[in-house]
């Protein structure tokens, strides 16, 4: 069986989707997946989707604990069922039936991306569930963690961390790949061999590749 919690990044923010197996299973692997990157969850409001699986009150206050647990906060329940409706709105929850075009994009695997027209300067960081892409620099100090790929049209020399929510095949992009840290998923590398002491540094895309990030060249 593959996955029974799904988080995505959505044009409103995060999506917390679940399946109908044993909540407890999942409430277990809610956990799991959230503490791989507690950074990236800290403070974020999610709307938790639940197809038509029928939940009650109790249940619906056992996922707010564990995502409370991250700092994390539900805004809305969307669910095919009257009775999970009914108990989100005891909760005080926004709730609403998932609209036809909602579905067809998360099926689809559609990403969106925000772009951040400026350069990050120590101290400034940058959050999104999915892709981010930065016209300027990523000066030291400045911190870029994205749900899904991160491109830089300038120099990278921050920290960053890529596929935050455990997907190891984003990629991140740079015309100059020097960053303090680099991060894929689960993976973590510093600033790439290929580039320490180099003059004319060229574009370059850093990927997992078997259990190590490599990087390459990148012709955008």
């Amino acid at each position: 069986m593959g996955n029974t919690v799904k988080i995505k990044g959505t044009r409103d923010g995060l999506l917390i989707s679940m399946g109908g197996g044993d909540l407890g299973l999942m409430l277990a692997e809610l956990r799991a997946q959230l503490s791989r990157s507690p950074a990236f969850f800290q403070g974020a409001k999610v709307a938790l989707a639940v197809g038509s699986r029928p939940m009650t009150t109790l249940e619906l206050q056992q996922v707010h604990d564990v995502l409370g647990e991250q700092g994390i906060a539900i805004w809305a329940v969307v669910s095919q069922s009257a009775v999970t409706r009914g108990a989100a709105r005891e909760l005080g929850l926004a709730s609403a039936s998932p609209p036809e075009e909602s579905r067809s994009d998360l099926e689809a695997g559609q990403e969106p991306a925000v772009i951040v027209r400026r350069t990050l300067r120590s101290g400034q960081a940058v959050r999104y569930p999915g892709h981010i892409v930065v016209s300027g620099d990523v000066n030291p100090g400045a911190e870029i963690i994205a749900g899904g790929d991160v491109i830089v049209w300038g120099k990278l020399r921050g920290t960053v961390h890529a596929g935050a929510m455990g997907d190891d095949s984003a990629v991140v992009c740079a015309l100059q790949l020097q960053p303090m840290q680099l991060r894929i998923g689960g993976h973590i590398a510093r600033s790439p061999e290929g580039n320490k002491g180099k003059q004319g540094v060229r574009p370059e895309m850093a990927r997992v590749q078997g259990e190590e990030i490599v990087a390459e060249l990148w012709e955008p």
